[in-house]
Order: C-alpha cells, then structure tokens, then sequence
C-alpha cells in the first residue's frame, strides 16, 4: 500500500517484540541500506485462552487495577494497543525537514539463558541488555532523567526490574532521587506485543515537550524506591523536566518478554535553533 522496498518482516519477542522490532529497524539505517523505518506492534489479542494462560501463572491483578510500583501492586491488567514510529537517520530527518521527537542514541538486547522457567526473570539478562544499551549510546545511566520502565505491575517481574535497574544505575554513580521511574502500563494496561512501542512513544513526547509523566495508582512506593538511597523515584503528578547544564535530557526504557528476552533503548531530546533550548 505504501510502495516500500526495504525488509518487511513480522518477529516474535512476546511483550519484547515491538522494542525489537526498533532495535532490528536501528541496524538496519544505520547499515545504510535502507532510508526510512516503519516499526512498532499490534496485539489485539485478548481472547479467553490469553486470559487462562495469565491466569495460571499469577501474573493478572484481581482487583483489575495494575499498581506498578506501589506496594500493594498485585498483578498486570491486559490491554490492546497498535502503535508505530517512523525512524530516519538524524541528518536525514534534518535535511528533510521532519518534526524529531526524540534521537534514540542506542540499544541493547539479551537473554536470559536458562532459568527458572517460562515467568522467571533473571536480573543478570536484563542487566547486559541495559549495558550494552548504554555503551552503544556512549552515554553513563547517571545522566539519565527518566525511565519508562516494562513494570507491569507483577510483584515479581517488577522486583526483578527494579534490582537490574538499580544495581546498573548506582554502580555507575547515579545520585539518589535523580531519575523518574514510571509504566504506562498502570493507564493503558499490559499491551504485550505492542508495550515496547507505547513506552518508547510516552519516553520521546516526554522529551519534546519536557515534562516528567505521572504514573498512577502509586499510594506508596515499594521499598526499594522508599529507600533515600535509591536512585529512582516515582513521580505521581506531572513536573517540568528541568534542564541539565552538562547535557541534553536524556530517558531509557524497557521492554522484557517471556523465556527472558530482553531490551533497552536511550534517547535523547532533539535540540534544534527553531525550538527553545532553556
């Protein structure tokens, strides 16, 4: 319908795959075999069998309320969602005049390996995935202001994140209290294939228009985030991003999928002479 001629292909991450899907799209411009990217991901997939096999494992809330982060979270709530983006590389997208939401300055993807089983997250994937993100991008976590974390609101998967999140950021001596943590899964419920595009769409327009989103059903934070050592916290009303002297804004996000596939990516604001640069 569109009349392209790069790659056209369908991959399987599960709740990964449309952060995949950006860090397949990523290679491929920065190959320079193709000009322009189209990614993301559809899930319109919530039929009984979704509901039985979520059920089995204990991953949904009863309540039917996703708490990510809060310390009553008791489970995730499913959702429906198809989402996309258009990639370029950055002097092209200049060159030709397109509104840049966000410059994405690296990802990073891993496995697991062998594990517990299907449900259970190690902390040691999600922690490459996290590092090799940051050494493509060249950029330290501690000079992140904002991440749009998988958090789907399981006790478990969450715990998980938040020890991969916090043992990465503090070893690279990001201060206490210095980044937004948030999900937009507790708004928009658990959009399996299609989260990774979601988080990545929240993460650039909290870039272009320079605020710190809320996540919300936050009434008290879990312990790790309560602690005045933790190098996140979770912002439950919106804020201005204020500046940095040394550096643009940058956020990250994530996106994890069952049998513990697993990805980052860092962005960063576009800052250009037509728009305010504070």
């Amino acid at each position: 319908r569109l009349v392209l001629s790069g790659p056209h292909d369908t991959g399987d991450a599960a709740c990964a795959s449309s952060l995949a899907a950006v860090d397949g799209a990523c290679r491929e411009l920065a190959s320079g075999t193709s000009d322009l990217m189209l990614c993301g991901g559809v899930d319109l997939h919530n039929g009984i069998y979704d509901y039985m096999l979520f059920s089995s494992v204990y991953a949904l809330s009863p309540t039917g309320r996703p708490r990510t982060f809060d310390g009553d979270a008791d489970g995730t709530t499913l959702g429906e969602g198809v989402a996309c983006v258009v990639l370029k590389r950055l002097d092209d997208a200049k060159r030709d005049g397109d509104r840049i939401y966000a410059v994405i300055k690296g990802t990073g993807a891993a496995s697991d390996g062998r594990a517990l089983g299907l449900t259970a997250p190690r902390p040691d994937g999600q922690r490459r995935a996290l590092r090799r993100a940051y050494e493509r991008a060249a950029i330290s976590p501690r000079q992140v202001g904002l991440v749009e974390a998988h958090g789907t609101g399981t006790v478990v998967g969450d715990r998980t994140e938040l020890e991969s999140l916090t043992a990465v950021f503090t070893q690279e001596g990001a201060e206490p209290g210095s980044c937004a943590l948030g999900s937009v899964k507790s708004q928009i419920g658990h959009t399996k294939a299609a989260a990774g595009a979601a988080s990545l769409i929240k993460a650039a327009l909290a870039l272009y228009y320079k605020v710190l989103p809320p996540t919300i059903k936050v009434t008290k934070q879990v312990e790790p985030l309560a602690s005045v050592d933790s190098p996140f916290s979770v912002n439950t009303q919106m804020r201005p991003w204020a500046p940095r002297a040394e550096h643009p804004r940058r956020a990250a996000l994530s996106a994890f999928g069952f049998g513990g596939s697993n990805f980052h990516a860092v962005l960063e604001e576009y800052r250009s002479e037509k728009r305010e640069v504070d």
